[in-house]
């Protein structure tokens, strides 16, 4: 039993080494000179197409589109799981299957009242 968490325990190490090293790379090699570090200002400045940037360069999204997103990664995520299913039909059984029709009629409801509440027009 220990020993299952042992492997969690060490996937965890693994992790954390993985991102540490990750983000400190860059700094050491810039430290001991193996990358340059040269800043410029037309470096950090905005570059988008090959154009000068008009106007501000920040902008606020409207928050209509983070609502598109979470419904695309809802469905996303169902088609998902909907594959599996279907792939383990036979194994599951009628159980599987009740419980697959359930998470569908909460996607459904989900998808309905973002309908209802007009959440899906494009303004």
């Amino acid at each position: 039993m220990l020993a299952n968490y042992g492997y969690i325990g060490l996937f965890l190490i693994v992790a954390i080494a993985f991102t540490v090293v990750t983000l400190l790379l860059p700094v050491i090699l810039r430290f001991i000179h193996i990358v340059p570090h040269k800043p410029n200002p037309i470096k950090s400045s905005t570059y988008e197409c090959g154009m000068e940037t008009v106007g501000k360069t920040w902008v606020q999204f409207n928050f209509r589109y983070y609502f598109y997103a979470l419904i695309f990664l809802a469905l996303d995520v169902a088609i998902a799981f909907l594959y599996l299913w279907a792939v383990s039909l036979r194994q599951l059984g009628s159980f599987a299957f009740i419980g697959i029709l359930i998470f569908v009629s909460i996607i459904a409801v989900g998808y309905i009242y973002a309908w209802k509440k007009k959440v899906l027009e494009w303004k």
